[in-house]
């Protein structure tokens, strides 16, 4: 990932069954940082080395939907790290490119600027549901709140999707 010449290298795992998405995030020389995203729309953002961080978002929206580019306006093909890529770009926030043989995405670049490249996608590669747990360090009346919110996105998941 690139962010005005910052580099990071992230580990994305996406469990669209479950709702929710980890971004386990290395900026370069930095303390690792760890997003954890649901699907009602909360992200916890936390770090487990000192100085210790936890914070608790409302980003307003959920995590990616599996078909998240409906909708999206297809730009043709164009070469990205040596691939031949189709390009696609949804409401002026994302510009998506996907392998043309294998259909796997190669390279995102975000409204602000960000860009990513795919080192590695691996379908069906799973992280463990303990790895899923936020640290003990944020507040009790945090995690509580927090534990009702993905209590309650797990019912919406299970009941209704």
């Amino acid at each position: 990932m690139n962010f005005s010449g910052a580099i990071s290298l992230i580990d994305l795992w996406y469990d669209w069954p479950k709702g929710r998405n980890f971004n386990i995030i290395q900026d370069q020389l930095g303390q690792l940082l760890y997003d954890l995203e649901w699907n009602n729309g909360t992200s916890f953002v936390y770090t487990l080395d000192d100085p210790r961080r936890c914070s608790v978002l409302d980003v307003g929206f959920g995590i990616l939907r599996p078909n998240w580019l409906d909708g999206a306006e297809y730009l043709g093909q164009e070469r990205v790290g040596g691939f031949l890529c189709n390009v696609w770009q949804k409401v002026d926030f994302i510009w998506y490119y996907e392998d043309v043989a294998t259909k796997r995405p190669v390279h995102w670049i975000f409204y602000t600027g960000r860009s990513a490249h795919v080192m590695t996608f691996e379908v069906g590669a799973t992280l463990e549901d303990e790895k899923w747990q936020g640290p003990s360090t944020v507040s009790r009346r945090t995690r509580t709140s927090y534990a009702r919110r993905i209590r309650q996105t797990s019912a919406s998941i299970l009941g209704g999707f």
